[in-house]
């Protein structure tokens, strides 16, 4: 009887602490804070809107919700004096990280910048030696390997579609500058070990800024080149604009190949025309999250700067219906 009294008595208890439990207020737990929060960040960028940058931006705006740092992002048109610029009035307010195109001519502001104790990465161009000298201070990079990049897109290029000695390509490139226009020299090399003859166009600041000022051009190049094959633009925004280079010129889908770099919405619609037959895939998006994660594990744990090739895989009509919905989510 008595072991029967103590465990109702025990049986209340239990019962009373539940209902009391149930009554009482709820407490909200804090969410944490990211351990990057607060981190003020520069990212000195391309052009706003330009199909190829609006990638890297989703990249960018990602890392700002996933890391919870102060990103500004500063946007050049792609001119290079701008970018100097910019580069050096960041430095002037000093934040904790300047993530900067890797241009020869800023050198010794990176210089400067990190004598400060800014972290400084870079992105879509490497200076190797730069990085060679100031890894430790969390100088990386995010982007693809220039000259391989170049080289694997020609020789798939030729590979994918039969081409060798009696073809003709047209590589429209950026040579005239020492690191970036590398990929353009793969390009060129790695047609030529093909067996292809090939001839090749400047990308002039106007057009580098706005792909669409090329239209006349090559317009104009076509016109007295028809017995050219294969056009291949090495850069992002004028590939995507690759449908409107080739209509333009009276060509229709699959009437000459178009072939140049990185997915974008606009580069998927062109594969999906006929207009765009191959690409080579850096994943951009990285190249501005990884780059904004680069600055803050030197600030938060003191790592070298990384160095990391976003990647080199192929986009062409057999795999497409992949990339769409990643596309559609601007990630690709």
């Amino acid at each position: 009887m008595r072991k029967r009294i103590l465990w109702l008595g025990l049986s209340f208890l239990l019962v009373a602490a539940l209902v009391l439990a149930s009554c009482a207020p709820s407490v909200e737990k804090e969410v944490p804070q990211s351990r990057f929060e607060g981190i003020e960040i520069y990212f000195i960028a391309g052009a706003a809107g330009d199909p190829f940058q609006t990638v890297v931006s989703k990249g960018l705006a990602d890392a700002v919700e996933d890391f919870g740092v102060d990103l500004k992002v500063v946007f050049t048109g792609w001119d290079t004096t701008i970018m100097i610029e910019k580069f050096k009035e960041a430095v002037a307010l000093e934040p904790d990280g300047i993530i900067v195109w890797g241009l020869e001519p800023i050198k010794p502001h990176i210089d400067e910048a990190i004598a400060k104790g800014i972290i400084v990465t870079t992105w879509g161009v490497p200076l190797q030696e730069l990085e060679d000298a100031h890894a430790a201070q969390g100088l990386g990079y995010v982007g693809a390997s220039n000259y391989p990049a170049g080289y694997k897109l020609a020789t798939e290029t030729a590979r994918r579609f039969n081409l060798g000695p009696g073809d003709k390509a047209m590589v429209w490139g950026l040579l005239h500058q020492p690191v970036r226009g590398l990929r353009s020299k793969g390009c060129i090399e790695g047609l030529e070990e093909a067996g292809l003859t090939v001839d090749y166009l400047e990308i002039t600041d106007a057009v580098n800024a706005d792909p669409a000022a090329g239209i006349p051009v090559i317009a104009a190049y076509l016109a007295a080149n028809p017995d050219t094959d294969v056009v291949v633009t090495d850069h992002g925004g004028m590939t995507s604009t690759l449908p409107e280079y080739l209509e333009s010129a009276g060509y229709g889908p699959d009437e000459i190949l178009g072939v140049g770099f990185d997915f974008t919405p606009v580069t998927v619609r062109g594969i999906q025309s006929g207009y765009i037959d191959l690409i080579l895939d850096q994943q951009q998006y990285l190249e501005g999250y990884l780059s904004v994660l680069n600055v803050c594990l030197t600030k938060y744990g003191g790592f070298s700067g990384l160095h990391i090739d976003s990647g080199a895989g192929f986009g062409h009509a057999e795999n497409i219906d992949f990339i769409i919905p990643l596309a559609e989510a601007g990630i690709r």
